[in-house]
């Protein structure tokens, strides 16, 4: 029987390409996300290319009565994996003159819309007796830069929360893994800066990023591991990075 991995923003960058390399390794998806036309697209392409079910749901996980409805419409089905991708960076300022809707869009994507799809995902593994949950962390959740103060602290959060659901979870059959990316060239930075693409750019510029693809085949790993297994914590960086603000950078070529 196929297993079934669930991926949340899955429309773009870590989300998309772990999609990708699940429905290769043969997974059925259910794969969440705002943006319904890429879902669309990207359903019509694996369903075809290997065979899989691809279902697909658009809403904002922040919203938590479109989660609930969500949970509502899976509830029936076993999930083996859940992947909880969707999360944001928005702005770069001291705190002192912080834009306080982008704190909250920060809070209300990778704290709370984590919390309400884990909330209604986990009883379904409770009851099932198996499962596995992934939460994409960051290295800024391991430790703080200058101006990253409220990014940094939801990540700082997701890792506790890592914690807590393994603590939780590890005599019902659950594994939990926290993944931590440094830099990862996706949409993060252009989220993050507004659309300034020349600004986003120099996050990556004269050294040599992690692609979405080197975090989805570590998420492939994790989960690929035998029962007795759990990759608990991982810290994946760029060769070039050694900690949030160290980054060797030398023109490339």
């Amino acid at each position: 029987m196929k297993k079934t991995a669930l991926i949340t923003g899955a429309s773009a960058g870590i989300g998309e390409a772990t999609a990708r390399i699940l429905a290769r390794e043969g997974y059925n998806l259910i794969l969440t996300a705002r943006r319904k036309e890429r879902l669309e697209a990207l359903r019509d392409e694996l369903g075809a290319a290997y065979g899989i079910e691809v279902g697909i749901h658009a809403f904002d996980i922040c919203d938590r009565e479109a989660v609930a409805q969500f949970v509502s419409t899976i509830e029936e089905l076993p999930i083996d994996v859940l992947v909880n991708n969707a999360g944001l960076a928005a702005g770069l300022s001291p705190l002192h003159e912080g834009n306080i809707d982008d704190w909250e869009q920060m809070i209300d994507t990778n704290i709370k819309g984590l919390l309400y799809i884990t909330r209604g995902i986990a009883p379904l593994m409770v009851a099932q007796g198996f499962g596995h949950i992934l939460n994409i962390g960051s290295i800024a959740g391991r430790e703080v830069y200058p101006q990253g103060n409220v990014y940094c602290a939801t990540k700082h959060a997701v890792h506790a929360l890592s914690e807590g659901l393994r603590k939780e979870l590890y005599d019902k059959g659950i594994k939990v893994t926290n993944i931590a990316p440094g830099l990862v060239e996706t949409e993060f930075s252009m989220v993050r800066f507004k659309g300034d693409s020349e600004r986003a750019g120099k996050v990556y510029a004269d050294m040599e990023p992690l692609t979405p693809h080197d975090i989805a085949d570590c998420i492939l790993f994790c989960i690929t591991r035998p029962a007795h297994v759990n990759i608990a914590d991982m810290l994946v960086l760029p060769s070039q990075q050694a900690a949030s603000t160290m980054v060797h950078r030398k023109p490339m070529g």
